[in-house]
C-alpha cells in the first residue's frame, strides 16, 4: 500500500478521463509479483479496498475488469526475465485504485510501452473479440463504463490501463 498518495497518482493523471485529480477521497495502490497468481492477490486488494470505501455492491463488475487488466499486464506485458534489474525494487505490475465521489477508477501500471491487446480498440471490438487479449478487453469494454491507456513519462517507462465505473450518489 503506497503512502505517499499525491506521487503516487502523478504518473496516472496524464490520461485518465476528465475528472479532478485532487479532489480524490480515496486512493489504494498494491504491487503484484510477477507471477499469474497475482491477480488472486489483486482480487484480495480490490475486495478490502471496496469494503473500506462502502462500495461492496461493485466488487463483481470491477473486480472481474481488475483480473483482465492485471492478467492482461502479467501475461502481455512483461518482459522473458522479468526479475527486477539490479538497483530496481519496485515489482513490475502495479495496481491503482482511486475513488471520486461519482466514480471509481482502477488503473494498472505495467513497464511494456506496447499498445494493449494489439491492435484492439474500444471501437474495433468484433474484429478482436475471439482473440485472447481482444476477449479480456472486450470484458472490461463491457463491464466499465469507458476504459484507456496511456504511456508513462519522464523517467517511468511502461504503460497505465485504466477503466472507469460511474458511482451513484
Amino acid at each position: 500500500m503506497g503512502t505517499n498518495g499525491s506521487t503516487m497518482l502523478e504518473p496516472l493523471r496524464q490520461g485518465l478521463p476528465p475528472v479532478d485529480p485532487t479532489a480524490v477521497s480515496g486512493s489504494a495502490s498494491c504491487a503484484l509479483p510477477a507471477r499469474l497468481e497475482a491477480v488472486r492477490g489483486a482480487r484480495t486488494f480490490t475486495r478490502s479496498t471496496l469494503s473500506q470505501w462502502g462500495l461492496d455492491d461493485r466488487f463483481d463488475d470491477v473486480a472481474l475488469v481488475v483480473s483482465e487488466l492485471v492478467t492482461n499486464a502479467l501475461r502481455h506485458a512483461l518482459p522473458d526475465d522479468s526479475r527486477p534489474a539490479a538497483g530496481e525494487s519496485e515489482p513490475p505490475v502495479r495496481l491503482h485504485l482511486m475513488r471520486w465521489s461519482t466514480r471509481l477508477v482502477c488503473a494498472v501500471r505495467d513497464p511494456s510501452e506496447d499498445r494493449p491487446g494489439g491492435n484492439f480498440a474500444p471501437e474495433a471490438t468484433e474484429h478482436n473479440c475471439d482473440l485472447e487479449s481482444g476477449r479480456g478487453l472486450f470484458l472490461v469494454d463491457s463491464y466499465s463504463d469507458s476504459w484507456g491507456w496511456h504511456p508513462l513519462a519522464g523517467r517511468l517507462t511502461g504503460k497505465v490501463v485504466w477503466a472507469l465505473f460511474t458511482l451513484q450518489d
